[in-house]
């Protein structure tokens, strides 16, 4: 990052301590410390990583003295603060698009059910579109329709560094999910516009396309097709989970032709390469508000695989077949559930199966087939595959032995993601970020400490990003542990601080990749 005239001396690597020598014009604060973001004066000198001048600030992230287009120091990164209210503010005005599920009589008081690719996706994404061209982006959006949206730096030529998330929600989704990351991310392009601030190489915000897997049933899809880890073919091929009007099942390339993001750019890391990726994401579970704390310092994601399960049987009359002579695939994918959750129980992962559907569908007649997803977790890749091979063997003992006549068992495989650790670089400066901010804050956690490292139980973006750049996570606190429901909820401050943390953690690791000459 480069402003004007440095105050400090500054330590090269994210994790050491600093010895802070302020020059004759940076004198300390004698200021008390506000809660609010928009008003926040940093404390001592012996703080980890500090680079900055100790200095009173402003609402609105602009400086007490010398306004928002006013001489800053080099790295004056403290000085920079998100704004609260303008960030609650686009948060809820993008969520008119989608807006459904009314659960209070407040106006924000819905869920969304903006599912990827439908009418109200394309009106975010216009929303999107419109936000980044006032804060004088470039923005470019690939074949699989993910938006990059980026704010040249010193070294426009070097790979940007991009956070992330993505738009589109759960049918029964809330405001919160991939929605805080996006709008975190464009909170803190609006910091360094209104503070004319220089970084060193490029920062932008990327939108990814059907992270969710809710409409087109492959979660994170498009930035797998970036990573070069899903077939472009294959995504574009995807039929969405429910026929639509017409009685057809449309396909992704179908509907970013439609709706009108089917981009030019190649959807791959190789044409549009990214330096690091950060990506604020709620918790989405009780952990963080639990024990009292703040911040979530990711280092990684927890194993999972998704499959789409087919019971095959025969279809006959419920009131002529005994049960000695039925084929009766509901019956046998039932006792197929349960094993599933049974078996992860017991080996300390998870089992889950979101959908189920049946043919032909007559009160009086036994299914001839049935269809249900199985998703399956464990923070250990080896456990998760001994949670796949049991079920896999449990499945077909049941349908032979447990289904009176047998029934026929076929698996299909959706999604592989295995277990992810993210960079040390990225996670340290994620750390560093979120000692700072939490440093100012009100103490509630017992053990004195707001911050914690987390492994994310949900697959994220960053699981794909991680595998061709440096990547890393910041959670946020989500009321009651709720996600994928209406009343999924972050509070306003914890949404700030999640913005925050993620506002020093890239101008940190923009100003790693300067000094170890990444942008030479």
């Amino acid at each position: 990052m480069s402003l004007v005239a440095p105050c400090f001396d500054l330590g090269r690597n994210l994790g050491q301590r600093l010895t802070v020598r302020p020059s004759r014009a940076c004198k300390p604060s004698s200021s008390p410390v506000s809660r609010s973001f928009a008003s926040f004066s940093p404390g001592s000198s012996s703080r980890w990583l500090r680079s900055w001048p100790i200095r009173r600030m402003a609402v609105n992230g602009t400086h007490a003295v010398n306004g928002v287009n006013g001489t800053r120091s080099k790295h004056d990164i403290s000085a920079l603060k998100v704004n609260q209210s303008r960030l609650m503010d686009a948060i809820h005005s993008g969520c008119k698009y989608g807006a459904a599920h009314r659960y209070g009589d407040d106006p924000v008081e819905t869920g969304m059910a903006r599912l990827s690719l439908n009418d109200a996706d394309k009106e975010v994404r216009d929303w999107f579109m419109g936000v980044t061209a006032s804060l004088n982006c470039k923005t470019t959006i690939d074949q699989m329709g993910n938006m990059f949206a980026v704010r040249p730096g010193k070294n426009p030529k070097a790979p940007p560094i991009m956070m992330g998330s993505h738009l589109d929600t759960q049918p029964t989704g809330g405001r919160y999910d991939g929605i805080l990351g996006v709008n975190s991310g464009l909170e803190v392009l609006r910091v360094l516009h209104e503070n004319n601030v220089e970084t060193e190489g490029s920062i932008g915000v990327v939108n990814w396309t059907n992270e969710e897997g809710a409409r087109f049933p492959m979660m994170a899809v498009s930035s797998g097709v970036w990573a070069e880890a899903v077939s472009l073919e294959t995504a574009w091929n995807l039929p969405e989970v429910s026929p639509g009007d017409d009685g057809h099942r449309k396909t992704m390339k179908q509907e970013l032709e439609r709706i009108g993001y089917l981009g030019s750019q190649p959807a791959s890391y190789k044409a549009f390469p990214i330096a690091a990726h950060f990506e604020v994401h709620i918790e989405q579970g009780p952990i963080l508000e639990a024990e009292k704390r703040r911040v979530g310092v990711v280092k990684g994601v927890q194993a999972f695989k998704w499959f789409e399960i087919t019971v095959k049987g025969r279809d006959t009359h419920a009131g002529t077949t005994p049960f000695t002579a039925r084929m009766d695939s509901m019956l046998c994918a039932a006792k197929l559930i349960v094993e599933s959750n049974a078996i992860a129980k017991k080996l300390g992962g998870l089992a889950t199966t979101g959908i189920l559907n049946q043919q032909p569908g007559s009160i009086n007649t036994m299914a001839h087939t049935v269809t249900f997803t199985l998703d399956i977790r464990h923070t250990e890749d080896a456990k998760l595959a001994e949670i796949e091979e049991t079920c896999r063997s449990e499945f077909a003992r049941i349908a032979e032995k447990e289904s009176e006549k047998g029934c026929k068992v076929e698996w299909k495989e959706l999604v592989d993601s295995p277990a992810v650790n993210f960079h040390a670089d990225c996670v340290a400066a994620v750390e560093a970020s979120a000692k700072e901010v939490c440093e100012d804050l009100p103490m509630t956690a017992d053990d004195g400490q707001l911050w914690k490292y987390m492994i994310s139980g949900a697959g994220h973006d960053s699981c794909y990003t991680n595998r061709r750049c440096p990547t890393s996570m910041i959670f946020t606190v989500t009321k009651d542990g709720i996600s994928h429901n209406p009343k999924e909820y972050c509070s306003p401050e914890d949404c700030a601080i999640g913005a925050q943390v993620l506002l020093g953690a890239v101008l940190r690791y923009d100003k790693l990749r300067a000094e170890r000459g990444d942008l030479a």
